[in-house]
C-alpha cells in the first residue's frame, strides 16, 4: 500500500493523515471546503513542529511529511489512485452509508475501505457496498499522533486477508492494533462510555461535584484524566451519539444517556470544541476551570 485517502479533515482526519504521511505514505486528504483543509494542514504543521522541538523528528522529515499530503474538495479526484481509504467523517450513520456507496463506485476495485467510526456497525456500512469483504473498521484514538491503540474491527463479511493487511499496516504506523468483532461500541467505547455516563449521572444526582468526581477517578483509579474532563475532550455530542448507538444496538436501559448530557448537547455546550462543557476553556490557557453552571 502506497496511496492513502483520508475522508474528513477534522480532529481525527488530520491526525490520521499526519501519521500516514510521517511514515512515508502518499496521502490525499478530502473535505467539503478548502478552508477546512487549510485549517487541517495548519494543525498538522503545528503538531509536526511539536515533534521537531521534542527531537522526535527532524525539520527535513517534517517538510517531507507535509509534502506527501495533497488536498481535495472533489471526492472523485481524491480517491482515484487509493489503495486504502480511511473515512473519518462525522459520526452519523446516514452520512457514512452515503459516503461508502460513493466510495464503492469511485475507488479502484482492489481498494480497501476503512472507517474510523467509534461505534457504528461495520457490517451495516459494508452492506452499502458491493465489496463487503474489503470493508473494515480502523478506529484510531485521539490524539492520533500520540495514542498507540488502533481498534481493528471485522465486519461480518470482512476477509482474513484484509484484516491481516490492516493489522500489519497499523504496526507499520507505529501503532498497536487490537482485533475485535463488530458489536455496538466495539471494546473501547462499550466500556468507556458507560463509565462516562455514570460519572455524569453522579453529577446529575448530586453525589459529588465535577472536580470531586474527576479527582476520585484520577487518584483512586490511576486514570490520567477524569471522566468528565475526558467527555469534554471527546465532545459531549460524540459521547451522546455513541451512547445512543449502544442503547439502540443492545436495547439495554443501562446504556440510556443521562438527561444532563442530553440537555447540555441540545444547549450547545459540547466541551472543548465549543469552549464549555463540564469545564470552561479559555483560549491560550491550560488552567482547568469548572464551568460556572456546576459551581454551587
Amino acid at each position: 500500500m502506497k496511496n492513502i485517502t483520508v475522508i474528513g479533515s477534522g480532529t481525527m482526519g488530520n491526525g490520521i493523515a499526519h501519521v500516514f504521511a510521517q511514515r512515508g505514505y502518499k496521502v490525499s486528504l478530502v473535505d467539503l471546503k478548502e478552508e477546512f483543509l487549510q485549517k487541517a494542514l495548519a494543525t498538522i504543521g503545528k503538531n509536526l513542529d511539536r515533534q521537531v522541538s521534542k527531537g522526535v523528528i527532524s525539520e527535513s522529515e517534517k517538510e517531507a511529511a507535509l509534502a506527501r499530503i495533497q488536498t481535495f474538495t472533489d471526492l472523485n479526484a481524491g480517491v482515484q489512485t487509493a489503495d486504502l481509504v480511511v473515512e473519518a467523517a462525522t459520526e452519523n450513520m446516514a452520512i457514512k452509508l452515503d459516503l461508502f456507496r460513493q466510495l464503492d463506485e469511485l475507488t479502484p476495485p482492489a481498494a480497501i475501505l476503512a472507517t474510523n467510526t467509534s461505534s457504528i456497525s461495520i457490517t451495516k456500512i459494508a452492506a452499502a457496498t458491493k465489496r463487503p469483504a474489503q470493508v473494515i473498521g480502523m478506529h484510531f484514538m485521539n490524539p492520533v499522533p500520540v495514542m498507540k491503540l488502533v481498534e481493528v474491527i471485522r465486519g461480518y463479511a470482512t476477509s482474513d486477508e484484509v484484516t491481516k493487511t490492516i493489522m500489519e499496516l497499523s504496526k507499520d504506523l507505529g501503532k498497536v492494533p487490537v482485533e475485535v468483532n463488530d458489536y455496538p461500541g466495539f471494546v473501547a467505547n462499550r466500556i468507556l462510555m458507560p463509565m462516562i455516563n455514570e460519572a455524569i449521572y453522579s453529577l446529575y444526582e448530586g453525589v459529588a461535584g465535577v472536580e470531586e468526581i474527576d479527582t476520585v477517578m484520577k487518584l483512586g483509579m490511576a486514570h490520567p484524566m477524569g471522566p468528565l474532563q475526558l467527555a469534554d475532550f471527546i465532545g459531549l455530542d460524540v459521547c451522546l451519539s455513541i451512547l445512543r448507538v449502544l442503547h439502540d444496538g443492545f436495547g439495554n436501559p443501562k446504556y440510556a444517556p443521562c438527561p444532563l448530557l442530553i440537555n447540555m448537547v441540545e444547549a450547545g455546550y459540547k466541551g472543548v470544541k465549543t469552549g464549555e462543557g463540564f469545564y470552561k476553556y479559555n483560549p491560550g490557557s491550560k488552567e482547568l476551570v469548572v464551568s460556572p453552571r456546576f459551581i454551587k
